[in-house]
């Protein structure tokens, strides 16, 4: 935590939290450390534990005088983890711009991340994505923190046990139904039998690995919501994981296959990605403008991709 301190003291702070072992731990790890936040919680209705865990949230925010926020999610009849994560982080991000903070603090620890990457390894990834959550990320307009991607789940409980500090701890985690903990029950028996010096190890190495291969992509330009990034060919698939990243976006298998295939793509039916041969571009996707010749021409001679063109209309981007 000592890292974080400094960088965080003086700053206007988020907290996700869940009332769980990881988010609780964090709690009072950054109220030791005088570390100044408040806390977001969202309530999905799908246990019963969860009114008492935002009261116990509200109780929380009340004693150490933080502000709290609280989002009631709608049901979702499909597709849960996906859509519960996505109403989560427009959450996160609504409260972030409304009220100026400066970070978004997650509860993520080692487990999370060795969790990750073997959810990755099972679907077909390279370097970038397997080595996974960070402890710093540089959003658009916030950092994206988490301090605890050194800790183990069973250190968060053992300091928590320790100094007898209050937690719930959330039966869904167990629920080998959702995919996520499937491969949580993985993770948790290869930390418990190898220990985490190695498994630290590894994900140094793969970061090392990561920032030598993601120097292919530094010549990147940012024209409102337009990014341009001049790469090689073999370097697309890199350079696009990591725009496409500060967007909360992972391109799946199949998208990337797509994208080196093709040269083009829409990620999410939200990104327009597209390689000219010689520069990148990803913008929001824009359908049903119509364009004069004259632009249409002009765009050819630029080199501007297709799937760029309507973007670029639209906000007047000319001359770049």
């Amino acid at each position: 935590m000592k890292e974080f301190i400094s960088f965080l003291q003086n700053k206007k702070n988020l907290l996700a939290f869940s009332g769980g072992v990881d988010s609780s731990a964090l709690f009072f790890m950054l109220e030791e450390a005088k570390v100044p936040f408040d806390l977001a919680i969202v309530n999905y209705g799908v246990r019963k534990e969860a009114l008492q865990e935002v009261a116990f949230a509200k109780e929380l925010a009340k004693k150490y005088n933080k502000k709290i926020f609280i989002a009631n999610a709608p049901k979702f009849p499909s597709n849960f983890e996906a859509k519960a994560r996505e109403f989560r982080y427009n959450f996160f991000e609504t409260l972030i711009k409304r009220h100026s903070y400066e970070t978004l603090l997650l509860a993520h620890q080692l487990n999370d991340k060795l969790e990750w990457l073997l959810m990755r390894l099972g679907k077909g990834a390279g370097v970038i994505e397997l080595s996974g959550m960070q402890k710093l990320e540089k959003r658009e307009n916030f950092f994206l923190v988490r301090p605890l991607l050194g800790y183990t789940k069973e250190e968060l409980l053992e300091y928590l046990e320790n100094n007898n500090l209050p937690y719930f701890l959330d039966k869904s985690n167990f629920d080998l139904r959702y995919e996520r903990n499937r491969y949580r029950k993985i993770a948790n028996a290869l930390l418990k039998e190898s220990g985490k010096k190695g498994v630290l190890r590894s994900f140094a190495i793969l970061a090392e690995q990561k920032a030598l291969l993601e120097d292919f992509c530094q010549e990147l330009q940012m024209i409102k919501e337009l990014a341009i990034c001049k790469c090689h060919e073999k370097a697309l698939i890199i350079c696009a994981n990591k725009i496409l990243k500060r967007l909360g976006v992972v391109l799946s298998y199949k998208e990337r296959q797509i994208l080196q295939k093709e040269k083009k793509l829409v990620a999410k039916r939200k990104f327009a990605i597209a390689f000219n041969g010689e520069k990148l571009f990803i913008a929001p996707f824009i359908q049903g403008i119509i364009m004069p010749k004259k632009i249409k021409e002009y765009f050819r001679i630029k080199k501007i991709p297709p799937l760029i063109r309507p973007y670029c209309f639209r906000e007047n981007l000319i001359d770049f």
